[in-house]
């Protein structure tokens, strides 16, 4: 899993800076960084404040990060119809 990944996607996708998220949950800009680049695994409450102040569930936000070994037994094509609705939410999320 992938979590850094997912939580740049997400942050990026909403136009914050790590400075700006940071700011939003109490963390240091270095720490997101390090959370970013796979540096740093934080605990599951910080994962839920991060998802809460991207404004996305923390549900999609996991899903984002699942890597394609994680998703054994779902098939490819539902996986990129699943990947193809959580970004039209995420985006849909963004202009709401």
């Amino acid at each position: 899993m992938n979590l850094g990944r997912s939580i740049k996607l997400c942050r990026t996708n909403r136009g914050l800076s790590q400075e700006e998220l940071a700011r939003k949950i109490g963390l240091s800009v270095s720490y997101i960084s390090l959370i970013e680049k796979g540096k740093r695994d934080p605990a599951m409450s910080t994962v839920e404040e991060i998802a809460a102040a991207v404004g996305v569930p923390l549900s999609l936000l996991t899903f984002l990060a699942a890597e394609p070994g994680e998703l054994k037994g779902v098939p490819e094509e539902v996986r990129d119809k699943l990947a193809g609705i959580a970004f039209k939410l995420l985006n849909a999320k963004q202009h709401a």
